[in-house]
């Protein structure tokens, strides 16, 4: 069962891996995937968010990426689905088929395109925790919804809906996650949504990260967390100052097609991603690949 605690250390942020052309979910890759996930000592599997490319799976693909995900996990480690959309409604029917098809909670993007104001960012998430039976972790990712979810609104959710365990805190300012950490205590776990900084917002109270870079690295990227979590700071922080570089690769172009490519290069699955989204051009390519050369060579 999912808990509050569990939501802690390193979570992969997983990759949908496609065949060649994109046109279908490589069951096969996404399989080798998950396996090489939990002995990488991962603490729990991400799949269906932004680095699994949800908005262009269709709902039976969600599904099953979500079910076959459980499946190999075989509860091993936690599996938190990507959810959410632009519509309250299509948010609860999407976080209840993830529930139903085996994931033991739900990770709710902040609604995206049409910008709700914070009243209606906390009705949202106060609606859509009261018609799921299941533990919530809210997803706030501005860059890419247009919406912001504040400290404030966040602690009138937390007052409202009691199955809200935790936050992705992908703002990309660690003031924020302190002042969440602050505000809430531990009625809110909070997990890093930057691999980058992983080790500033532990330092500040987050228990862990959702990473992209642990699909490529899991055991050492995944270790920087564990580190933290263990109060060895000086280990975490020479760990995590060595993946920098790396880290900046795999966001050299727009995530996953960074890491995929890096993926492909190990022989772990195609570097396909779907449109809107375009493959790695050939000009990031060297930089993926001599980042991720200088990283092992360094180990």
């Amino acid at each position: 069962m999912f808990s509050p605690t569990s939501l802690s250390g390193p979570y992969t942020a997983l990759v949908t891996p496609f065949a060649e052309d994109g046109g279908s979910v490589d069951l096969k890759a996404l399989e080798e995937l998950v396996e090489g996930q939990i002995g990488g000592r991962i603490s729990g599997l991400v799949p269906c968010g932004t680095t699994g490319e949800a908005p262009t799976l269709s709902e039976e693909e969600q599904r099953l990426v979500i079910k076959r995900t459980a499946q190999i996990a075989a509860g091993r480690v936690p599996v938190l689905a990507g959810t959410g959309s632009f519509s309250t409604s299509r948010t609860i029917h999407g976080c209840q088929a993830a529930l139903e098809a085996g994931a033991d909670a739900v990770m709710v993007v902040m609604p995206y395109y049409n910008r709700p104001t914070q009243a209606g960012l906390v009705e949202h998430v106060v609606q859509v925790a009261a018609a799921v039976r299941g533990p919530i972790v809210l997803y706030n990712i501005p860059v890419r919804t247009g919406v912001d979810l504040g400290a404030e609104a966040t602690e009138k959710i937390c007052e409202r809906a009691p199955n809200v365990v935790g936050i992705k805190d992908a703002t990309g300012n660690v003031l924020r996650c302190q002042e969440l950490v602050r505000r809430l205590g531990d009625r809110l776990t909070v997990m890093c949504g930057d691999d980058s900084l992983t080790l500033p917002m532990m330092a500040c109270g987050a228990r862990g990260v959702i990473s992209v870079a642990t699909n490529l690295l899991p055991k050492t990227v995944g270790e920087v967390a564990r580190l933290a979590l263990a109060g060895q700071w000086d280990a975490a922080r020479r760990g995590h100052l060595a993946l920098l570089p790396l880290y900046e690769a795999m966001f050299i172009e727009a995530s996953p097609a960074p890491v995929k490519y890096a993926l492909s290069l190990k022989g772990r699955m195609q570097a396909s991603v779907r449109p809107p989204l375009v493959a790695a051009s050939e000009s990031a390519r060297p930089k993926i690949a001599e980042a991720l050369r200088r990283y092992e060579a360094s180990l």
